[in-house]
C-alpha cells in the first residue's frame, strides 16, 4: 500500500508539466501567424500605393533606385535581428555599423553610373538621393568611400588595426619618396639630353655656316663670331650643380680630348656622375669615441701600460685611434723605480734622465685584454702608425656608413687621376674617411684576393664603372674573364670589350696567347716609332694606342684547367705589358700557394686583400697578417708601392642599378669605329713564337741526351730553366726518338 501511495504523484507529474509546453508551442504558433499577418499587411500597403499613389512609387524609385536593394537588405536585418535576436542585436553592434557602412559604400558605388536610358538617365543607379552620398564628380567620389572604408573600420577595431594602418602609411610614404626621387632622376636625365641635343644642333649650324661662308670665299668664320656669348657645349663629367668648384674644375679638364670631342656629333661621350647615388652623410658621435678612448686608457693602464690617447680617426666603418707610449722609471734608475717600472705609475714622477717610453711591444702584447674590454673581435694594432709616433688601434665605429662610388669619384684626389690621363679608379675611403684612389697605369697590375662573402666582386664592379665613368672605347679596351658567369657577364654590350665576357675556362690560354701577340706587335710599332712606352707613342704617332686591361674574377678556376699555360702567360704580361699599356685586374677566393705562385705576386705589386679565414691566407696575398682581422663588406688591406705598409681602406659600393645604367648608357651610343684588336691573329703569332721555342728547347734536350743518356724530368728543368710539364713532354719527345729510355 505505502509503495502503491508513493507511486501516485509520480505517474501525475507528467500532467501537471503538460501545460507549460503547450502555452510555449502555442505562443510561438501565435508569433508565426502574427508575422505572416503583418508581411500580408505590408503587401497590401504596397499593393495599394501602386494602385492608388503610383507617384509615389516612382517618386521612391527615382530618389534611392538600385540603392534599395542594400538599403532593403539592412533594414530587413535589423528587423529580423529586432524580432528574433534582440541580444544578439546589442552586442554585435559594430558588425551592425560595418553593414550600414557597406550599404553607404555601395550606393556611392552605383551612383558613379549612369545610365543611357531609362528612369534613372538625369540621375543615376542609386538615384537622386546616391549622388549626395557619391558626389559630382569621381575624384570626390572615390575620395569619400575611400574615407568611409577606412576610417570606419579604424574607429570600430582601433587596437587591431591601428598598427595595420602605420605600416601602410609608412610603406605609402616610403614609395612615394622612391617614386619622387625616380621622377626627379628622369627629369634631371631628361634637361640634360635636351641641352646636349640643343647644343648639337647649334655646333651643326655653326659648322655649315662657316662651311657656305668658306665655299662663297669669305674669311673663315669661327663658331665664336657666328654665335657669340655661347660658350662649347661641354658636358662635366661631374655635374656644374652638385660638385665644388675644384672639382668642376678638374672634372673639365680630365675630359678626353683623343680624336674627335667628347660632345662632338661624331665622338664617345662620357656618362655623368648623376647616374650613380648620391653618397651619405657620415656622422661619428664625438660622446661614444671619448668613451671609447678612456676605456683603452683605463684598460691598458689596469695592466701597468700608461699611454695616452692623442688622435681620433673616424672613418666610414673604421675609427683609429693613436696611442702615445706614456713615460715609466727605469729599473735602478732612482728611489721611485721600485713603484713605477712596472705599472707606469704610482709614486712621484721619475727625472727625466732615470725615466724610459713604454715599450710598444708592451702595448701589442695587451691586445686580447684591448679586444676583451671594447667588446669586439675586429681589433687591429697598427704599429707605427705611417707618418706619425703614434700606436694605432682600429675599431669598428659605432655609427658605420657606406662609400658609394660617386663620393669618391667627386673627390680632388680622384680628378687630379683622371686629369693626368691614366687609368683611375676608385678604392674607397681610409680609417681617417680621405678618398683612396690609384692609377692602374702606375700600378701597374693588381691582385684582389679574400673570402667568399668579402667584397672583391663588388670592388671589381667599382673598378669597371671608373673605367666607363672616365674613359671611352678609344683610349681604353677591356678584356674580362669570368668563370662563375654572373659577375662581368652584364657588362656584354659595351664598345670597350675587345670580346664578349669569356666564361669557358679552356679558352682562356688561347685568349692569353692572343693578347701576348697583341703585346709583341705593339713593341714592334714602339720600336719603328722610337718610343718607349704607351705615352710616348701616342704624343708621336698619329694612331692611338688604347690602354688594354686584363680582368679576371676568378683566377683559381684558370689554374685548375691550365695551370701552368695561364701562369706562364699572366707572367709574361705582367712583365712586359706595362710599356704597352696593358695591365692585369686578377682576382680570386681561394689564395693559396697553387693559385697565387711566387713568381705570379712578384710580378703584380699591388694586392687588394678582403677577409680571409686564417694568417696563412694573408701571408700568401700581403706576406703580412693582418687580413685574417678584417669585418667583411668592403674592409681591405691595400698594398702597393707607395705605401710601405698595407693601408685599411673601406672600398666602395655600387649597385646592380647602377651598372645597369651605365651599359645602357654606352649601348645606346654609335661612336666612331674603334681599332679592331684580334686576339686570334695574336694567338697564331703568339703560337709560332712559341714553336720556335719550343724547337730550340728539343735541341737543347737532344745535346743533353747524348751526354747524359739517363735524363730525367728534374734535371731537364734545372738545366733547361723550364716547369714540370715541359720538361715531361721533352722526355716523351727524346724517348720517342730513341735517345733516351725511361726506367719503370
Amino acid at each position: 500500500m505505502a509503495s502503491s501511495a508513493k507511486a501516485a504523484p509520480s505517474d501525475a507529474a507528467p500532467d501537471a508539466n503538460d501545460a507549460p509546453i503547450l502555452s510555449r508551442r502555442s505562443r510561438r504558433g501565435w508569433g508565426i501567424a502574427a508575422d505572416g499577418a503583418a508581411l500580408l499587411a505590408l503587401g497590401l500597403a504596397a499593393a495599394a500605393l501602386y494602385a492608388f499613389a503610383p507617384g509615389l512609387l516612382e517618386s521612391a524609385w527615382l530618389g534611392l533606385g538600385w540603392g534599395w536593394i542594400p538599403a532593403g537588405l539592412l533594414v530587413a536585418a535589423i528587423v529580423l535581428l529586432l524580432r528574433y535576436r534582440p541580444r544578439l542585436l546589442a552586442g554585435r553592434w559594430r558588425l551592425l555599423t560595418l553593414a550600414a557602412a557597406a550599404a553607404v559604400l555601395a550606393i556611392g558605388a552605383l551612383s558613379t553610373i549612369e545610365p543611357a536610358y531609362g528612369r534613372l538617365e538625369d540621375a543615376s543607379l542609386s538615384g537622386e538621393w546616391g549622388l549626395y552620398v557619391g558626389g559630382p564628380s569621381l575624384p570626390l567620389t572615390a575620395l569619400k568611400l575611400a574615407a568611409i572604408a577606412a576610417i570606419v573600420p579604424l574607429l570600430l577595431y582601433p587596437r587591431s588595426l591601428a598598427p595595420y594602418c602605420w605600416r601602410g602609411l609608412v610603406l605609402a610614404a616610403v614609395g612615394l619618396r622612391a617614386a619622387l626621387r625616380f621622377l626627379k632622376r628622369g627629369l634631371l636625365r631628361m634637361s640634360a639630353d635636351v641641352r646636349q641635343f640643343a647644343a648639337l644642333v647649334r655646333q651643326r649650324r655653326q659648322r655649315r655656316a662657316a662651311a657656305r661662308a668658306a665655299a662663297a670665299g669669305l674669311d673663315a668664320v669661327t663658331p665664336a663670331a657666328l654665335a657669340p656669348g655661347i660658350p662649347p657645349a661641354i658636358p662635366p663629367a661631374i655635374p656644374v650643380e652638385t660638385a665644388r668648384p675644384a672639382e668642376v674644375a678638374a672634372a673639365s679638364s680630365a675630359v678626353p680630348t683623343n680624336g674627335a670631342d667628347a660632345d662632338d656629333e661624331f665622338g664617345w661621350r662620357l656618362p655623368s656622375v648623376e647616374l650613380l647615388a648620391p653618397p651619405d652623410t657620415h656622422s661619428a658621435p664625438e660622446a661614444e669615441l671619448q668613451q671609447m678612448s678612456r676605456l683603452i686608457e683605463e684598460t691598458l693602464s689596469d695592466h701597468g701600460v700608461r699611454v695616452e690617447v692623442t688622435g681620433i680617426k673616424a672613418g666610414p666603418r673604421i675609427v683609429q685611434f693613436g696611442l702615445a707610449p706614456g713615460w715609466v722609471a727605469r729599473r735602478g734608475g732612482g728611489k721611485n723605480s721600485n713603484n713605477s717600472s712596472d705599472h707606469g705609475g704610482g709614486g712621484e714622477e721619475a727625472p727625466a734622465g732615470e725615466r724610459s717610453r713604454v715599450k710598444v711591444q708592451s702595448i701589442l702584447t695587451r691586445e686580447k685584454d684591448l679586444a676583451l674590454a671594447l667588446r669586439t673581435p675586429y681589433l687591429r694594432i697598427e704599429a707605427p702608425v705611417p707618418g706619425e709616433a703614434l700606436v694605432g688601434i682600429e675599431l669598428p665605429t659605432p655609427s658605420p656608413s657606406k662609400v658609394h662610388l660617386r663620393e669618391v669619384m667627386q673627390s680632388p684626389e680622384f680628378a687630379k687621376l683622371a686629369q693626368k690621363g691614366g687609368l683611375p679608379i676608385a678604392m674607397g675611403q681610409d680609417t681617417g674617411g680621405a678618398a683612396v684612389s690609384l692609377d692602374l697605369a702606375a700600378l701597374p697590375h693588381i691582385l684582389i684576393a679574400g673570402a667568399t662573402g668579402a667584397g672583391k666582386s663588388v670592388q671589381i664592379n667599382s673598378i669597371v664603372a671608373s673605367f666607363l665613368l672616365t674613359r671611352t672605347p678609344e683610349e681604353l679596351r677591356l678584356l674580362m674573364v669570368d668563370p662563375k658567369r654572373v659577375e662581368l657577364t652584364p657588362f656584354n654590350g659595351i664598345p670597350h670589350l675587345v670580346a664578349p665576357v669569356l666564361t669557358d675556362a679552356e679558352m682562356v690560354p688561347e685568349a692569353l696567347k692572343g693578347l701576348i701577340g697583341e703585346m709583341n706587335r705593339r713593341y714592334k710599332l714602339m720600336e719603328e716609332t722610337g718610343a718607349r712606352n704607351i705615352e710616348i707613342f701616342n704624343e708621336k704617332s698619329p694612331e692611338k694606342m688604347p690602354f688594354l686591361v686584363l680582368i679576371v674574377d676568378e683566377l683559381a678556376d684558370l689554374m685548375m684547367v691550365a695551370g701552368f699555360e695561364v701562369e706562364q702567360s699572366l707572367v709574361r704580361l705582367a712583365q712586359l705589358g706595362r710599356a704597352t699599356g696593358i695591365h692585369l685586374v686578377l682576382a680570386t677566393q681561394r689564395p693559396s700557394v697553387n693559385v697565387v705562385t711566387g713568381l705570379l705576386k712578384a710580378n703584380v705589386p699591388a694586392r687588394c686583400a678582403f677577409a680571409v679565414a686564417g694568417q696563412v691566407d694573408s701571408r700568401v696575398i700581403l706576406d703580412a697578417v693582418g687580413a685574417e682581422k678584417l669585418m667583411g663588406k668592403g674592409d681591405m688591406l691595400l698594398l702597393h708601392k707607395e705605401s710601405p705598409k698595407p693601408r685599411r681602406v673601406q672600398g666602395t659600393l655600387v649597385y646592380d642599378e647602377e651598372v645597369a645604367q651605365l651599359v645602357d648608357f654606352w649601348k645606346a651610343q654609335e661612336g666612331p669605329p674603334v681599332p679592331e684588336i684580334r686576339l686570334l691573329d695574336g694567338a697564331a703569332e703568339a703560337e709560332g713564337a712559341e714553336a720556335n721555342v719550343d724547337v730550340k728547347l728539343l735541341e737543347q734536350a737532344r745535346e743533353l741526351a747524348a751526354r747524359h743518356p739517363d735524363l730525367s724530368p728534374g734535371f731537364i728543368e734545372r738545366r733547361l730553366k723550364v716547369g714540370n710539364r715541359k720538361a715531361e713532354e721533352l722526355l716523351e719527345i727524346l724517348e720517342e726518338e730513341g735517345l733516351v729510355s725511361i726506367k719503370n
